[in-house]
């Protein structure tokens, strides 16, 4: 027999023989030396297993919650109104503005006065009237309280303070002007039919350019 042919089959026996022997093996023995072979543990990259750091997320800032401002200014007239320091109020022209809103509209609204200081403050920009505050209030035939070019002392401390609060709200354009470029006024009880722009109603005042 060639010598290759023997070869063949002495290999094959071999390999028959080691199978045999394997499948008859106890446990312990060759059987755990090929499973130890065969189950080689996998190698996980410690990238893997170890636990990433998560950073927080940031919203962006148009989602971000809006700082909270707390308003410095007063809400309502109202508010304003109490706020005034009428104490610092103590320029002549000043007290002839808040004279004239005591005697013409101390009943009205706090709206109703600051419309009636702007038709005093109007007049005295306007160039139609005297320059100056105490001008436009003095001036003969057009407010009624006025006596020989003279004011009354206001009485009631109260009503007083409210007017002077109001002057100064107007003077310094504290609240909107709800007559913008009224320069006449009279009482809704008293029809004088004048040619005039009526602008509003505001309480018991008609108001006109």
């Amino acid at each position: 027999m060639p010598n290759r042919v023997m070869v063949a089959i002495v290999a094959a026996v071999g390999l028959l023989s080691s199978t045999i022997a394997l499948a008859a093996a106890p446990s312990g023995t060759a059987r755990e030396g090929l499973s130890t072979v065969l189950e080689v543990p996998a190698v996980v990259a410690a990238s893997l297993t170890t636990p990433a750091t998560v950073e927080p997320e940031i919203a962006p800032a148009s989602l971000q919650p809006a700082v909270v401002v707390t308003p410095t200014t007063a809400d309502t007239l109202a508010e304003l109104v109490q706020q005034a320091d009428v104490d610092a109020l103590t320029d002549e022209e000043a007290k002839c503005l808040a004279t004239a809103i005591y005697y013409e509209a101390r009943s009205e609204s706090l709206t109703g006065q600051l419309a009636v200081a702007h038709v005093v403050l109007e007049r005295a920009r306007s160039g139609r009237f005297p320059a100056g505050l105490c001008a436009v209030v003095k001036q003969p035939r057009q407010f009624s309280f006025v006596r020989k070019g003279r004011l009354p002392t206001p009485t009631h401390q109260g009503q007083w303070r409210t007017a002077r609060a109001i002057a100064q709200i107007a003077l310094d354009g504290a609240w909107d002007n709800p007559v913008e470029g009224a320069l006449f006024f009279h009482s809704s009880r008293i029809s004088p039919n004048w040619k005039r722009d009526r602008l509003t109603r505001i309480g018991g005042h008609i108001f006109y350019r």
